[in-house]
């Protein structure tokens, strides 16, 4: 009896000691909850759930930003370094002169109608109001987190991922094509919105392959107030 229990033992020690070895993949700690991405998702053409139903060609948030992945994408460029750079601290005190952060940040057009609705082509409130640009403009030092670059297709930009920023001054016309405010109406002016080219380190969550690099997007810079020209003169 001795004997067949020792047998035993010795076949299944041999028996164990031939199975491979268990390898055992530590397990990674996440950076985030993976996005449940809707249909479409990968459609460059087509825009993101944050510009759904609006004109908008850029985003300041984003539920479907893939934080987690752009995460990894900047562990595993070594040239990251060299990609990126960014002014995180902006504001009229170094973008606009003669004008101070605090003076841009309490410009107030809640007065302002942008339409007439009296006699004049004018109304009252192109003659009364605070201290503000002379076309009414939404201003926003900010971070966009997606945006529609040169060729139409929608990107994802890195900002606020492990620290890193790319932040762009932002001006919107709040009443683009009305008359600037505080031009008598024989001038014939109207407020125009203006763009600047930005190149933005940007990632494609459906191409991880691709990395992270430099695209182009159009965003608004300015609103101006531009002045048609006089009527020929055939004197």
């Amino acid at each position: 009896m001795v004997f067949s229990l020792s047998v035993f033992l010795a076949c299944a020690g041999v028996a164990l000691g031939s199975l491979p070895p268990v390898h055992r993949t530590p397990t990674r700690q996440p950076y985030g909850a993976h996005p449940t991405h809707r249909a479409g998702y990968c459609d460059p053409t087509t825009p993101p759930t944050c510009a759904y139903g609006s004109d908008v060609s850029f985003c300041l948030e984003d539920p479907e930003y893939p934080e987690y992945d752009i995460k990894g994408a900047i562990e595993a460029d070594k040239l990251f370094a060299k990609k990126y750079a960014d002014v995180a601290d902006q504001s009229a005190d170094d973008l606009v002169e003669h004008v101070t952060k605090y003076q841009e940040e309490a410009f107030d057009y809640s007065y302002y109608t942008g339409a007439s609705t009296g006699y004049s082509p004018y109304d009252v409130t192109h003659w009364t109001g605070p201290e503000g640009y002379i076309c009414p403009s939404d201003v926003a030092y900010a971070r966009p987190r997606r945006a529609r670059n040169v060729e139409g297709k929608w990107r994802v930009i890195v900002n606020d991922v492990h620290y890193y920023t790319q932040t762009a001054r932002l001006e919107t016309c709040l009443f683009p094509e009305a008359a600037c405010r505080a031009l008598a109406p024989c001038f014939k002016s109207h407020c125009t919105q203006k763009y600047v080219y930005h190149r933005l380190l940007s990632y494609d969550p459906c191409d991880p392959y691709k990395g992270l690099f430099i695209d182009i997007y159009k965003l608004p810079s300015a609103c101006s107030c531009h002045v048609a020209p006089p009527p020929p003169s055939y004197a």
